[in-house]
């Protein structure tokens, strides 16, 4: 059974179509990856599946749970978690506090006024537990915002691990870096898929990213599917490269 299941999704805003009859089926233990051009509809795709948009036809399966009309949050709560193109962080508070809200929330401790000690530790124990796999424990004690973007999008990154995720979508994890923080970045995703076994979906421009990381590749031009299959069936594939990648059909 697949972990998503995207079947036959499209999204219309008055006459504009942003996306168009797409389907999409992602296995778990899989990295696949979402790429087009500007204005393919990658990012209302991805508005679609976590639910900031309710499809204007098709529908959506989680864990073969139809989720096609659930909110946001309630899709959290089943095991999806989401970063987005603009980092969401905290930037006044340090990256431990960051992440401890997470953790303190999935604990389920977020509505109460205090925590005994026991639960403190294991809190705390949590975070550690993340800011480690995230590769930024040395970092526990700056504040974000003096961070810079590479290791703001790996705080924003643990922060998704906190809600201990069956499904992690990223939206443009890499955008505005340079190479060593791509590099970085995409080290991690790598130790997240790899070594935690994580199920990841991704959007990404960066088409070396893509390549080194994804089982399979989903191509979008235009609100529509162009194209599916592996990294070396993605490059090889004619349409692909005329529509995107810039070489001659």
């Amino acid at each position: 059974m697949s972990v998503l299941r995207v079947n036959k999704v499209s999204k219309r805003f008055g006459s504009l179509v942003a996306v168009s009859d797409v389907s999409l089926a992602v296995e778990k233990g899989e990295l696949h990856a979402i790429i087009g051009p500007n204005g393919a509809g990658k990012t209302t795709f991805f508005n679609l599946i976590s639910g900031f948009f309710e499809p204007s036809a098709g529908t959506i399966e989680f864990d073969g749970r139809d989720i096609t009309r659930l909110a946001p949050h309630k899709r959290v709560a089943l095991g999806m978690a989401r970063t987005f193109q603009i980092t969401e962080i905290f930037p006044e508070l340090t990256v431990f506090e960051n992440v401890r809200i997470g953790a303190e929330v999935t604990a389920g401790f977020g509505l109460r006024p205090w925590i005994n000690a026991a639960d403190q530790k294991t809190v705390h124990d949590r975070v550690g537990e993340i800011l480690k796999l995230a590769g930024i424990e040395s970092k526990a004690d700056r504040l974000v915002g003096e961070l810079s973007h590479g290791d703001q999008r790996a705080a924003e990154i643990a922060m998704a691990l906190t809600l201990k995720p069956r499904l992690l979508l990223l939206d443009e994890p890499t955008a505005g870096m340079g190479d060593q923080e791509t590099y970085e970045i995409t080290r991690l995703i790598r130790r997240l898929h790899r070594d935690s076994k994580l199920t990841i979906v991704l959007i990404e421009h960066d088409m070396r990213v893509v390549f080194n990381l994804a089982d399979r590749i989903t191509v979008l031009d235009q609100g529509k599917l162009l194209a599916e299959g592996t990294p070396k069936e993605i490059a090889a594939n004619e349409a692909v490269q005329a529509a995107y990648l810039g070489k001659a059909a």
